[in-house]
């Protein structure tokens, strides 16, 4: 009885507490998927009325806005939308908040100076970053100063991240490893694995469809933009971290 009793409070913990700082994963390698956001399942999986609201916050440019031919956006289409409907039916008894924090045209350094202004007051439990397609105007250090601020912004405060690498383009070479997007996605894979958080490889999965026989025209509303099946792609891939 008296260890039901400890079980009992140590869930009314999870309910009330806005993150879980003190179980954030060390350094040394990318989040275990399977684990990473383990913690957030469990609390999907609380029933009214011990339930509180869960908040994921897409933080980005204009993929997670909902851009699709400029200026046309159609935000039901876009990632983040999509990833509401995926988790509404992993955990049908959750509230979960997916908000959209996203200025088109912005690049990492921009959205490093709002984040403390924009986001943290969401008290979000997850943040998903996706700024690489911008962040080409930017060389790779100024892009990695902002990630980071924004890395140690979050979890400083216990919220669990997941780093998006970016979907594709093709105004530039995608076979050319040196080529600006390949190369900010190779830094985000090693930004991950640096700070122990999730990572989403969306250029992975992207080249994956081409190579596979598909088209990159499949994917994309413009040169720079995914369609509704490019963010089916992101979508799928974002679900599989909520286990």
């Amino acid at each position: 009885m008296l260890l039901r009793f400890f079980e009992r409070a140590a869930l009314c913990l999870l309910v009330l507490a806005p993150g879980w700082a003190a179980s954030a994963p060390s350094a040394g390698g990318p989040a275990n998927r399977a684990t990473y956001l383990a913690e957030f399942a469990q609390l999907a999986r609380v029933d009214w009325p011990a339930n509180r609201t869960l908040t994921v916050v897409c933080f980005g440019h204009s993929v997670p806005a909902g851009y699709f031919k400029t200026p046309e956006v159609r935000s039901l289409e876009a990632y983040p939308h999509l990833l509401r409907m995926r988790l509404a039916e992993k955990y049908p008894h959750a509230v979960i908040n997916v908000i959209v924090s996203a200025v088109g045209g912005e690049n990492a350094q921009t959205g490093a100076a709002r984040f403390e202004r924009d986001v943290l007051p969401l008290r979000p439990d997850v943040v998903l970053v996706d700024y690489a397609l911008n962040d080409r105007r930017l060389e790779l250090e100024r892009a990695r100063r902002a990630w980071v601020s924004i890395l140690e912004q979050a979890k400083a405060r216990g919220i669990r991240v997941l780093l998006l690498t970016p979907t594709a383009a093709t105004n530039e070479n995608l076979e050319d490893p040196a080529s600006p997007l390949n190369q900010h996605a190779e830094q985000i894979r090693e930004l991950a694995r640096l700070h122990g958080v999730g990572l989403v490889d969306s250029l992975a999965r992207f080249k994956a469809h081409v190579a596979q026989g598909g088209a990159w025209t499949d994917l994309l509303s413009q040169v720079n933009h995914p369609n509704r099946r490019g963010h089916e792609l992101v979508a799928d891939a974002l679900a599989e971290w909520f286990p």
